[in-house]
């Protein structure tokens, strides 16, 4: 049966690499939509997405999943049941042109970690020892200190992968490697999709998610992206950096200047009107009126009401839990918040990610700019799959489909 596993994960490989949707923009007969057959308004998400966007039907795959509206699954149910007959799915002849799957309102998006490696005891016991001799080392050195630092953060890393920790992550992350076998689950994984020369053979797949606080705002993130298409994206784009006068570490100035190379790019390449904040502070409330696109930091758990998102406005704000409680209405996070306000695609950590897992800005952007759609500028400039940042939107949704229309407009 292990044989047969592997023969289907090395046609699947082999026909990705020979097939020439693997350099093409994402087509709407590639997604495919993943629904919960036991949430009644899951399934209806699914059939609505593809009636907009013109899904074949049959591209839906209806798991039973359970009644409950759950946003965790553990470690186990994800591998039974929902990974498991996804890349069976996938492995079906009429399905190897799959680049891209759709989770819905009803999908949880956490999966637990797994638990602690076995036969390893003896192994952790060694480890455990060496650790400690490189602490007290530490505490008797005067010079030659970074080594013994190292050392220590190296053992302490081994230690954790044994035992199962920081093995969690978005169940959409999870699932962008599901074609994969076996992989190591400890921290992240690279992003295959983000190098150009590997995207063409690349077994991952790209993932995005409808989702949101209320079925009805998961649903509007559809309408509101295909209004967006049609009358183009109009409005101001608000761009806050600055947080580099709070922490002065290289990875966050460098995101600063991320931050103010997006402000650039949109003045450059659209007719949109940019806002800058940059300084320590943020946007107050009611400053940003007609909003089309907005991107800063860092205000953790901690929604400030600025913006009057239009249809098809993108919000992204960068912090260590956005997405956390993605489903609660009354949540102060960002993702849930700027849903509830209106915006049509924002992305969020579910647990903490680390700062190098964002897209830079620009990076993002320009994807975007060029003319790509939200889920294709995502995965080619995101660092990180089976790790915790979860995408929602409409993939198709492209904000910039004719670049040049923009700035006439």
């Amino acid at each position: 049966m292990v044989g047969k596993h592997k023969f289907y994960l090395a046609a699947a490989f082999f026909l990705i690499f020979l097939s020439p949707s693997a350099v093409y923009p994402l087509e709407s007969n590639q997604i495919l939509v993943i629904a919960n057959s036991d949430i009644k308004e899951s399934a209806e998400l699914a059939k609505y997405y593809c009636k907009k966007r013109k899904v074949p039907k049959s591209n839906i795959l209806f798991l039973s999943l359970g009644k409950r509206l759950s946003d965790d699954m553990s470690r186990e149910d994800y591998l039974s049941k929902l990974a498991e007959p996804v890349r069976n799915k996938l492995l079906e002849p009429d399905f190897f042109k799959i680049k891209c799957l759709l989770t819905t309102y009803g999908i949880p998006f956490k999966v637990g970690p797994r638990g602690r490696l076995a036969g390893q005891e003896a192994a952790l016991i060694e480890l455990r020892a060496r650790l400690e001799e490189e602490k007290s080392r530490l505490e008797n050195q005067s010079s030659n200190r970074s080594q013994t630092e190292k050392n220590i953060a190296l053992l302490k890393s081994q230690i954790d992968s044994i035992e199962g920790r920081e093995t969690d992550a978005s169940v959409d992350s999870e699932l962008s490697m599901v074609l994969f076998g076996d992989y190591e689950l400890y921290r992240w994984q690279p992003n295959e999709l983000k190098s150009v020369l590997l995207r063409k053979i690349s077994r991952t797949l790209m993932v995005s998610r409808l989702d949101g606080p209320t079925f009805e705002i998961a649903k509007g993130l559809i309408d509101k992206a295909i209004t967006a298409e049609q009358k183009g994206l109009k409005g101001f784009a608000y761009i806050d950096s600055g947080y580099s006068a709070v922490d002065k570490s290289a990875i966050v100035e460098q995101y600063d200047r991320s931050l103010r190379r997006l402000a650039e790019q949109i003045r450059g390449r659209t007719a949109l009107t940019v806002v800058e904040e940059d300084t320590a502070g943020l946007f107050a409330p009611g400053q940003c009126p007609s909003t089309a696109i907005y991107f800063g930091w860092y205000s953790l758990a901690k929604y400030i009401d600025s913006f009057d998102f239009i249809d098809g406005a993108i919000g992204i704000h960068i912090a260590s839990s956005e997405a956390v409680n993605l489903r609660d209405i009354k949540s102060s996070q960002w993702c849930p918040s700027m849903l509830r306000e209106g915006v049509a695609v924002t992305m969020g950590a579910v647990v903490e990610p680390y700062l190098h897992a964002f897209p830079d800005p620009d990076a993002f952007f320009s994807e975007l700019l060029d003319g790509r759609c939200i889920v294709e500028a995502y995965y080619y400039t995101n660092s990180c799959n089976s790790w915790r940042l979860v995408l929602i939107a409409d993939p198709l949704y492209r904000p910039f489909k004719n670049p040049a229309k923009q700035l006439d407009s």
